[in-house]
């Protein structure tokens, strides 16, 4: 199974650290998300994040609504999530973590949805609205199945809630960086260096920090003090903009940031 922590370790021994790019599946149709995200390892990124598409996305950005509402529209149905992460591991070496709203694995059968996973080849999840007091079905499936499992921290997270996030996450534990609403913006925000130290001082696995990052400078900037810098709607953008070979040419241009000057 490939399983993020290795690559994430590499990449700081080899390079500045990990660069993570997310993209929802099924936009602009299903085939189109597979060659995008086959396009970003391509050009460097390190680990896939494949967002499954939600009626409810409350904590996703303008742009990453407009994109799975979109697939959505399209007919978007769980198995196409399965379905693009077999594809997509089966040109690329890089690991694949599904990023998911807990209400459809509920409704698809936590273990059901764990098996399926990792007999498509995915790494494990990220659960942005799960947290592990609420988590005991998936930490047994995740455990069963050796799949990652992502938990993510806040800078307004108490010193309790970061401990449990990272007793719990295996692969790494996601920092967000601002709190609120994911997005692009143009400067790193300084909570996320605070929130990263707070994760390290609890013994996280690896910290790699999301929201808000679109440029290799930014890129660069995170990874001076985390271990991974995970670009989202600035990918999203770029793909819905301009198609796979934007978000190549972006993805290409965000990987300059991990390199060591």
């Amino acid at each position: 199974m490939r399983t993020v922590g290795p690559v994430i370790r590499r990449r700081n021994e080899e390079a500045g650290g990990a660069l993570i790019g997310y993209l929802p599946v099924g936009f602009p149709t299903l085939d189109a998300s597979v060659e995008a995200a086959v396009s970003l390892v391509e050009n460097g990124v390190d680990v896939l994040e494949l967002g499954l598409p939600y009626s409810d996305p409350v904590m996703d950005g303008p742009v990453i609504q407009a994109a799975t509402q979109q697939a959505l529209a399209n007919g978007f149905r769980l198995a196409d999530g399965f379905e693009a992460v077999r594809r997509i591991t089966d040109r690329t070496d890089a690991p694949v973590l599904i990023m998911t709203y807990w209400n459809p694995v509920v409704q698809y059968g936590v273990d059901r949805f764990a098996d399926d996973l990792a007999a498509a080849g995915g790494a494990g999840l990220i659960t942005p609205d799960l947290i592990p007091d609420e988590a005991a079905d998936w930490m047994a499936a995740s455990e069963r199945t050796g799949l990652d499992r992502v938990f993510l921290a806040a800078p307004t997270s108490t010193d309790a809630r970061i401990r449990q996030a990272v007793d719990a996450s295996r692969g790494f534990v996601y920092a967000v960086s601002t709190m609120g609403i994911t997005g692009a913006r143009s400067d790193v925000d300084v909570a996320a260096r605070t929130l990263v130290a707070r994760l390290a001082d609890a013994g996280a696995p690896a910290s790699c920090v999301g929201l808000g990052i679109s440029t290799a400078a930014q890129v660069a900037e995170v990874l001076e003090y985390a271990d991974g810098a995970i670009v989202g709607s600035a990918l999203v953008k770029a793909l819905a903009d301009g198609g796979v070979a934007a978000a190549g040419e972006l993805a290409a241009e965000l990987a300059r940031g991990t390199r060591p000057e």
